[in-house]
């Protein structure tokens, strides 16, 4: 009993060393406590794409409240092609040959979403967009109606006397109506549409818009400074979007691992080198080999959990600070070609078939990958707003989320 006594005295006695407040270990822990199950819980509880959103109530409230603020801005873009003069924008129909960029829209015809109005959106953007270059012009811009339905695409149509609109003639309007899958159908569009551009203007760049692709306020000032950097010359595309809840470190992509595992030690040399003079919790930490790797650990984990994507939006102070990695696989509704590659691009695609999960991005991803000197990049962070909640392409939910 008393060998007992005296193991289990000597168990309480270290134990408590390690607890007292002057312990590492005891000043790791509640670090990690408070940080990880007070803090950053109370503070991004709200935040959509950070581990901590609580989608049980926040969720339908957040997705409702963005389709309604797109409902009103499709209404009021609508209200603004209604009233504009055709004579204001009279300018924008004439596409000058050999520009430095050239802009194309590909629009379909959406019924289930006809009242969001994504194109009149997009383009009431591009025009203000435009309007800020000056006298010179920033880019050529062309809409690509491929509608091949029955029924014509009203907001097309609107915008006839205001952009120029390419549409197929009455026989490759037949000729389009062959039966084929949805995603080959959005495919066989897509490469018409990059075709007929490069015919009309023989640009120098080519950028394809998807119609619910929403340009932000610093678009061509970031698309001009991405043409000036050297990698540009040999880059089949550069996507320009990338879903925001796939933007995570803890992802596929390699090179976001080495870039989360640079955060944190260069997070956690900083807060080392500072605590001698800055330490108002009195912590023990130093410029030792464990107590870096358990604040670099704590740092990766504490952006991971926050998100990506929030981390990502501090580079949008500087065109130059947008980077540029490797190409992800999803999704493709805004896209820069360089040079002449809007020309590969449509040979790639259409030596092809697409079908239900090889679809045109995942053609385009695994060309870049097995062609020989062919390569493809993504710009961080998104260079437009994807608004679209409603598909033209495929089956939507009665209630779209967004999650």
């Amino acid at each position: 009993p008393s060998s007992t006594t005296f193991t289990v005295c000597l168990l309480v006695c270290r134990i408590h060393q390690y607890l007292r407040w002057s312990s590492v270990v005891t000043q790791a822990l509640v670090l990690s406590v408070i940080t990880f199950c007070v803090v950053l819980p109370l503070c991004c509880h709200r935040l959509l794409y950070s581990y901590f959103f609580i989608k049980s109530m926040y969720l339908d409230a957040m997705s409702d409240k963005v389709l309604q603020d797109s409902y009103n801005q499709g209404q009021e873009a609508l209200r603004f092609w209604r009233s504009s003069s055709t004579a204001t924008s009279a300018r924008f129909t004439d596409i000058a040959k050999h520009p430095e960029l050239l802009v194309t829209v590909v629009t379909a015809r959406r019924p289930e979403g006809r009242d969001f109005h994504y194109l009149l959106q997009v383009m009431q953007r591009m025009t203000s967009l435009l309007g800020g270059c000056g006298e010179r012009r920033c880019a050529e811009v062309l809409v690509c109606d491929v509608e091949s339905g029955p029924v014509a695409n009203e907001d097309a149509s609107l915008l006839d006397g205001h952009f120029q609109v390419i549409r197929r003639s009455p026989a490759e309007l037949r000729r389009s109506r062959e039966r084929v899958n949805t995603f080959e159908k959005e495919k066989r569009d897509y490469v018409y549409c990059l075709r007929r551009g490069w015919e009309l203007a023989r640009p120098r760049n080519v950028v394809v818009l998807e119609d619910d692709a929403l340009p932000r306020q610093d678009f061509f000032a970031v698309i001009k400074d991405l043409l000036s950097r050297r990698f540009a010359l040999q880059t089949l595309y550069v996507k320009l979007y990338h879903p925001e809840r796939l933007q995570r470190y803890w992802n596929p992509e390699p090179y976001r691992i080495l870039e989360w595992l640079g955060f944190g030690l260069v997070g956690a040399t900083a807060l080392l080198l500072t605590l001698p003079y800055w330490n108002p919790f009195s912590f023990s930490f130093t410029l030792s080999a464990s107590h870096l790797l358990f604040l670099t650990l704590y740092i990766m984990a504490a952006v991971e959990l926050v998100g990506r994507h929030y981390l990502l939006e501090v580079r949008r102070l500087s065109p130059q600070l947008y980077a540029v990695s490797p190409a992800t696989e999803c999704c493709t509704p805004a896209m820069l070609y360089p040079g002449n590659s809007s020309l590969r691009v449509a040979e790639y695609l259409d030596g092809s078939f697409c079908v239900k999960g090889n679809a045109k991005d995942m053609v385009l991803y695994q060309m870049a990958r097995v062609i020989p000197g062919e390569r493809s990049h993504s710009l961080e962070p998104n260079l437009i707003t994807h608004i679209g909640a409603f598909s033209s392409v495929r089956a939507n939910p009665s209630k779209p989320r967004l999650l």
